[in-house]
């Protein structure tokens, strides 16, 4: 038979028969939100059809099945219901009904077997040697370690914890809450997140936290505190009374590889006060969960904290509460938010922010019994896609990177006509470096963007920052070399300054200034890894202030400029400024004043609304007026330090009449 036809045929069959018996592949029906991982379906039958869902058997060592969904013409992984645990026989040995006894529970979609063939083997008596099994349910403990934390095996844990929390939560000892904490962590484990969003009920990491907050809620308090701590699971009780002075759960707690995350429960004085008689106090902390719960609803991950759950007495309604953010993002707001155990979703009704820093958020929430007991914060995005900005400030720094260049090649071309007396040359010598530093800052600027784009080198990170930091504050202190030069112009006629010794006197403040307080920074900064700002190549502001290192600097100098500016408006409108000044020269200090009123608000403009960004992160209008000024100070100096200026267009006139020339006598 043609190759061609038998693959016809077994499609034919595939889609018309999709429940013969000894066909492990078969196309059911259609689904969406598919999985991510491909595996055996593709093998054997070609995915044609976007949403048909191709079912499969497990390998003899487990029991269940795998199902894929045809995305794009490539099978993807929807559901894996394969288990090795036999929870059914697990919870037997741990509970006290007889042998043989119906079991309380089947998980959904789940024979009531362990491994195919082996029906009769789990329903009979145990034997387990160990008489303190039922009290304390270590004896399942290695089983549950033991096991891979595959999707199917997550499912029969969570439904192994609900119905021991259903069923078996009377008189919750220490011995009980550890061993159910560990149940728990090893499905909890950061490593396995990805593993959950191919469970089949998409509600289970909801399941998993009721279950875990009831049980709990049940525990005994030996003396009046009890601390049973897991790496992805912490609970705390206290006793508590009106007379307490307010009363703090505090964890610290792993999340992943890269370090703890802290979370802090309070239960304000003024709460405890309405309490009629001594309570417990229960809090329990998960570092992983908020994260479990977006993936196993396929919901793009919103948690940026820690889930904190409490149980408390009737009477105490209101807490405070206060997260470590995960995600450090400036451009990122949280809201507080309270899981609503009965519609299953973060709810924003039951909280409210009370204090949001670059590093945490306090919030105040409401506690009830039955609909909110568990809480944490989302993070939203607060400004305009970060591809619009990139694609603003891309734009405008390539024509800000063009207008320097085009300054600078003006300046050599009309150098030896504009520099004929020692005010203009000191003048035009200061422009050039003004446009040489920010060119410089530009390219460094798109050179760190696109390499932190490829990979994120820290050290490279340490040294792009403190040359943006240098040549940035050159910028300015070349401005404000200007502004001196301008004072010393009309100020004092009567002194004389050589070339060399204004050249020598303008290079220390230009780059001498800016280098030691960048130099300053990184070494009061970067011993304690305080240099850089969280995920970018820029000065830290949150935790070390290092920023103002370039802020005051630059706003300083802005400040004084506009001093200047009125120093020569008022000096101009007297009679006497022309006494001991040359014509000329005080042409070019009137120039160079131009020069300065116009391009000294703009740079305080521009960073101002870079300061501004910081103080609101939130806001939309200061991200896209900071992007925009900042993308354009080229043009800026090209446009008011050398277009406008008469005398630059004078000089380029003449070059080109001269080039003319030229040419013609060339020609002839």
């Amino acid at each position: 038979m043609d190759v061609r036809v038998a693959h016809c045929l077994l499609l034919w069959a595939v889609h018309f028969f999709p429940a013969a018996p000894r066909n492990p592949l078969r196309v059911v029906s259609k689904e969406t939100k598919p999985g991510n991982q491909q595996d055996g379906c593709i093998n054997l039958i070609p995915c044609i059809d976007n949403g048909a869902i191709c079912v499969q058997h497990c390998s003899p060592s487990f029991h269940g099945e795998r199902s894929f969904v045809c995305k794009d013409r490539n099978w993807e992984m929807f559901t894996d219901d394969c288990a090795s645990l036999d929870v059914q026989s697990l919870f037997q040995r741990i509970s006290e009904r007889k042998p043989g006894g119906h079991l309380p529970f089947v998980g959904e979609g789940k024979p009531a077997y362990g491994k195919p063939g082996n029906e009769g083997k789990y329903l009979g008596a145990y034997d387990d040697g160990n008489s303190n099994c039922q009290a304390d349910f270590s004896c399942i403990i290695p089983d549950i370690l033991s096991s891979p934390a595959i999707a199917g095996n997550i499912a029969d844990i969570v439904e192994l914890l609900k119905n021991i929390s259903l069923l078996l939560s009377e008189n919750v000892s220490r011995g009980k809450m550890q061993s159910y904490s560990r149940i728990a962590n090893h499905i909890l484990n950061s490593s396995i997140i990805s593993n959950w969003a191919y469970v089949r009920d998409r509600n289970a990491g909801s399941i998993l936290l009721d279950s875990v907050n009831f049980f709990a809620g049940k525990l005994l308090l030996r003396n009046d505190s009890e601390t049973i701590q897991e790496h992805f699971i912490s609970t705390k009780g206290y006793s508590i009374h009106k007379n307490t002075s307010g009363k703090s759960f505090d964890f610290s707690m792993e999340f992943n590889s890269t370090g703890n995350i802290t979370g802090h429960v309070v239960i304000p004085e003024e709460e405890l006060v309405k309490l009629p008689r001594a309570s417990k106090a229960i809090s329990i902390a998960f570092p992983t969960l908020g994260a479990i719960i977006e993936t196993s609803r396929l919901d793009p991950g919103l948690v940026n904290g820690m889930v904190l759950s409490v149980s408390l007495p009737e009477e105490l309604q209101h807490i405070l509460l206060t997260f470590e953010k995960l995600n450090k993002q400036e451009n990122f707001k949280a809201q507080c938010v309270g899981w609503h155990s009965t519609e299953r979703r973060w709810d924003n009704r039951a909280c409210r922010v009370k204090l949001d820093t670059f590093s945490s958020v306090v919030c105040v929430c409401k506690h009830h019994r039955r609909t909110f007991k568990s809480f944490s914060i989302l993070m939203s995005p607060t400004m305009l896609p970060s591809a619009v900005l990139d694609y603003i400030t891309r734009v405008g720094l390539g024509l800000s990177i063009f207008s320097l260049v085009l300054c600078l090649v003006i300046e050599t071309v009309v150098w030896h006509h504009v520099t004929k007396t020692e005010i203009t040359y000191m003048r035009h010598f200061c422009l050039v470096n003004i446009a040489a530093s920010l060119l410089i800052a530009d390219v460094l600027f798109i050179l760190v963007a696109v390499v932190h784009n490829i990979t994120l080198n820290y050290q490279l990170c340490v040294a792009a920052t403190f040359f943006l930091h240098f040549f940035y504050l050159a910028l300015f202190f070349w401005m404000f070399t200007l502004g001196l030069l301008i004072l010393y112009g009309l100020l004092l006629v009567f002194f004389k300054i050589t070339r060399s010794v204004f050249i020598a006197t303008a290079v220390s403040i230009g780059y001498g200034c800016p280098l030691v307080i960048a130099i300053l920074t990184v070494a009061i900064t970067q011993p304690k890894n305080g240099y850089l700002r969280s995920g970018a190549c820029w000065l830290n502001w949150y935790e070390t202030k290092a920023l103002l290192a370039f802020v005051i600097p630059a706003l300083s100098i802005i400040v004084v400029n506009v001093v200047v500016v009125l120093v020569v408006v008022v000096k101009t409108g007297r009679s006497s400024i022309g006494e001991g000044c040359k014509s000329q020269d005080l042409s070019s200090m009137i120039r160079m004043s131009k020069n300065v009123a116009l391009l000294t608000p703009l740079l305080g403009l521009t960073w101002g609304f870079g300061l501004a960004t910081i103080v609101d992160s939130r806001s939309l209008a200061f991200h896209v007026t900071f992007a925009l000024l900042n993308a354009f100070q080229g043009f800026f100096i090209l446009l008011f330090g050398t277009l406008l200026d008469r005398k630059t267009r004078e000089a380029l006139r003449m070059n080109c009449l001269s080039s003319r020339r030229r040419c013609t006598l060339a020609k002839s």
